[in-house]
């Protein structure tokens, strides 16, 4: 597995079989498992936006299952605690200190409705999904790799809910709106999930496979003027001169640097699933809606005019 024609042989043959696999659970949603699956070969974190009851959590189980990583389930609550998530030490028999472990140390972390907890317990996933590391007591602690924090959120207007930091939404690669399901799809939902069986699901990739295609995604050469474009698109996000009149008229603020980076990665995992080892325009169009969105923040005079952050992105594009 460390020749990178091997690497990218052998992903090209799964591939297909991978989607296939998560398919035996989730009906429909191609293009959301699609993202998901970029996200995790160029090492991102996903947030899934969408109202409960779309199997946002079924999703990311099934991934797990198909890419054999092991999986933890953290459900966000107004009193859960960042100790909840990271762990915490306890005092032994021996009366020695000894550190527990918290449902973070995992390949696959489900944090799931992470917007009903206070920032204050959000802002403890932060040093992880940064640094794959996590400090406690003044101890650094490495996360297994590969490492994915998957997040489910609830749309904001829903009761109950926190709105994320800025900081927190940038660490995540993409963001995607999950919609509800065709009549045609939910019909097949509600065969499927009502009867006696459930299907099982056959690992298609392991960890070895992913930390070598996370290399082979960082390896792929990109021509200057892809990344130019890539820089370009980020840079007319932000209210100025190089702005153009939608952006002055709706945003308050655009995309840092970082999405400039996720677009090509992004772009760069696109092109793996695609069959190039080198990706183009086309590829970063794909992905920069997903990488933008949660980036850019609306004005006053865009909410009262119902302008969309997608509607924006377009037109930048």
């Amino acid at each position: 597995m460390n020749d990178r024609g091997d690497v990218f042989e052998r992903f090209t043959e799964r591939f297909p079989r991978l989607k296939a696999e998560i398919a035996k659970k989730i009906v429909g949603q191609e293009e959301i498992v699609h993202k998901i699956l970029l996200s995790v070969l160029a090492g991102g974190h996903a947030l899934l936006v969408g109202v409960p009851g779309l199997a946002k959590t079924l999703m990311i189980q099934t991934l797990a299952e198909a890419l054999d990583l092991s999986f933890s389930r953290i459900q966000f609550t107004p009193d859960l605690m960042p100790s909840d998530i990271l762990g915490s030490e306890i005092l032994d028999a021996d009366r020695r200190f000894k550190f527990i472990k918290g449902p973070v140390f995992a390949n696959i972390v489900l944090a799931d409705e992470i917007n009903r907890t206070p920032p204050k317990t959000q802002s403890a996933l932060l040093e992880a999904m940064q640094e794959k590391k996590v400090t406690v007591s003044g101890k650094d602690y490495l996360l297994d790799r590969p490492f994915f924090v998957l997040a489910t959120q609830n749309p904001i207007e829903q009761e109950g809910t926190y709105p994320l930091p800025e900081a927190q939404l940038d660490r995540f690669m993409f963001s995607l709106y999950v919609d509800y399901p065709t009549a045609e799809e939910e019909v097949e939902i509600v065969t499927r999930t009502t009867g006696g069986s459930s299907p099982k699901i056959e690992p298609v990739l392991n960890k070895e496979d992913i930390l070598a295609l996370q290399q082979l995604v960082r390896d792929i050469p990109v021509t200057p003027h892809v990344v130019q474009y890539a820089v370009n698109v980020a840079r007319r996000t932000r209210p100025g001169r190089e702005a153009p009149e939608s952006v002055n008229k709706y945003l308050r603020y655009g995309a840092g640097p970082r999405a400039s980076q996720y677009m090509i990665l992004g772009a760069k995992a696109h092109a793996l699933t695609r069959g190039k080892l080198a990706p183009d325009i086309e590829d970063v169009r794909y992905v920069a809606p997903n990488v933008l969105r949660h980036r850019i923040l609306k004005n006053y005079k865009a909410e009262a005019e119902g302008i969309s952050e997608e509607a924006i992105i377009e037109e930048i594009l």
